[in-house]
């Protein structure tokens, strides 16, 4: 298991699909927990929607206090195109962040077409994408410390 003892982590969470999301949220503390980063090196924080996701994520980036952020959300395929809207721009945002700030930003959000397909996602350990995200956070930190930083 990786190590990120010493590491900061930000994450940035929908509350739309709350009770779904918590559960990423979870997941995502039990993973850092487990790879031994203290509680007091993780900030969350809470924007309406998947939507505003990336511009949090990016100004928790820019603020240069933390070595990834973990973005989380829930986006559950509706009637109308908005799901297609709202899920596009959220990946291409999170993945923004990333490229203009050098600070990884991992993505955690859930695309499904139902609400038993999030549920699948949100479950426990290996099922829980919030656990999935934060593990590679830390398995990316881990790699561009080792491999780019300037004493490497």
């Amino acid at each position: 298991m990786p190590q990120a003892k010493g590491f900061r982590f930000a994450i940035v969470a929908s509350r739309w699909n709350d009770s779904l999301v918590s559960r990423l949220i979870d997941g995502a503390r039990d993973a850092l927990k487990e790879c031994g980063v203290d509680e007091g090196a993780v900030k969350t924080y809470r924007v309406p929607g998947s939507f505003e996701v990336p511009l949090c994520a990016t100004k928790a980036a820019e603020s240069g206090r933390y070595d990834a952020v973990i973005c989380l959300g829930v986006i559950i395929r509706g009637d109308t195109p908005h799901f297609d809207y709202v899920a596009a721009e959220t990946s291409r945002g999170i993945n923004e962040v990333g490229l203009k700030t050098g600070v990884p930003a991992m993505f955690g959000v859930i695309t499904a077409d139902n609400v038993e397909q999030a549920n699948a996602r949100a479950g426990s350990k290996h099922d829980n994408k919030g656990y999935e995200a934060a593990m590679a956070a830390v398995e990316v930190v881990n790699l561009y410390r080792k491999e780019f930083d300037s004493g490497a």
